[in-house]
């Protein structure tokens, strides 16, 4: 009986506390993304003792989210999202996003300074992380995931042909299975929709079609629908609509992870309307609402797969590190 109750209580836990996929999502799309991976990939990533670490390090964000600290809540928090339909106050467009985090911030207090009168008002007591100036930073949260990776393959690479140490090339492994479940995170949060729109939890504004409006809309979506549909249960099937990975160019990765975001934003009326017309109820016929969020957690695998492997493909040997062992080794 203790059990039972301990159990029913994490259950409630990760659905109030987790915020996109919920833990169980984001961990699909981790196994998903491993499941593409061609079995050239380096091995110590796919043992099974490393891809149970980078299933759980899924949820790992979405923990930060859950500390007091305000430094951590001030740093994290935009990382998860963008609001795409705010660009235009700022003055941008998908395609004009600068590719570097501090050059948009930048925009962002230009435009605010010059602009005041565009800007809806801030409520100081919503606002103790001093985030909600901005619009969400998750495609550079990606493209910076996504260099450090390639570092570690850099260095991991320089260990292991110059004379690293076996623990040097165990703490180079240990860094890369780090980086690689909690980056695939916040690509899963690229794949939720809800992620990308100001309507992020319940209809906000002109609302003429009457969609929801309930600010538990998107704990629903995230876990609810995935727990009462069963989702998981599917794991085999979405596998199935996996394909190989294909490596990114590395100029036109910032540019590819855009046109992804801007993709899923426009899911977003499609969703609400699914919700309008009880797809995602849970109950009675489930179907179509499995196959939206069943697709868009295919979708997060196949590019979380994708950076993995791109990554690892266009690391090249890192030669500072290299020059050091070998002088090490005189």
């Amino acid at each position: 009986m203790e059990k039972t109750f301990l159990l029913m209580s994490l259950c409630v836990w990760f659905v109030s506390a987790a915020r996109a996929w919920d833990y169980e999502g984001h961990r699909l799309v981790n196994r998903l993304a491993l499941a593409s991976l061609p079995k050239e990939f380096p091995a110590f990533a796919l043992t099974p003792a490393a891809q149970d670490r980078i299933a759980f390090l899924a949820g790992e964000p979405d923990r930060w989210r859950n500390a007091s600290d305000l430094a951590l809540k001030h740093a994290n928090g935009p990382d998860h999202y963008i609001d795409v339909e705010e660009l235009a106050l700022v003055g941008l467009k998908p395609e004009t996003l600068p590719p570097l985090r501090y050059d948009f911030i930048v925009q962002i207090a230009r435009e605010r300074a010059a602009h005041p009168e565009k800007f809806p008002a801030i409520d100081p007591a919503k606002n103790s992380d001093h985030t909600r100036e901005l619009i969400g930073l998750l495609p550079w949260t990606i493209a910076e995931y996504y260099a450090k990776l390639k570092s570690e393959f850099s260095y991991l690479k320089a260990f292991e042909t110059s004379g690293g140490t076996p623990d040097e090339i165990a703490g180079a492994q240990a860094n890369i299975i780090y980086t690689m479940g909690v980056m695939g995170h916040f690509v899963g949060d690229a794949s939720q929709p809800l992620h990308t729109t100001t309507h992020f939890n319940g209809w906000v504004g002109d609302n003429p079609k009457h969609y929801a409006t309930t600010n538990k809309f998107h704990t629903w979506i995230d876990g609810g629908f995935i727990l009462k549909a069963r989702v998981e249960d599917d794991f085999a099937d979405m596998k199935k609509k996996l394909r190989a990975p294909q490596a990114v160019p590395a100029d036109k990765f910032f540019t590819s992870l855009v046109t992804f975001l801007v993709e899923q934003n426009q899911l977003v009326e499609p969703l609400y309307q699914m919700d309008k017309d009880g797809k995602l109820s849970g109950e009675g016929d489930v179907a179509s609402g499995k196959a939206l969020i069943e697709g868009q957690l295919v979708k997060g695998g196949q590019l979380l797969g994708d950076i993995w492997y791109s990554a690892w493909q266009q690391a090249p040997v890192d030669t500072y590190l290299q020059r050091q062992l070998e002088k090490r080794r005189r």
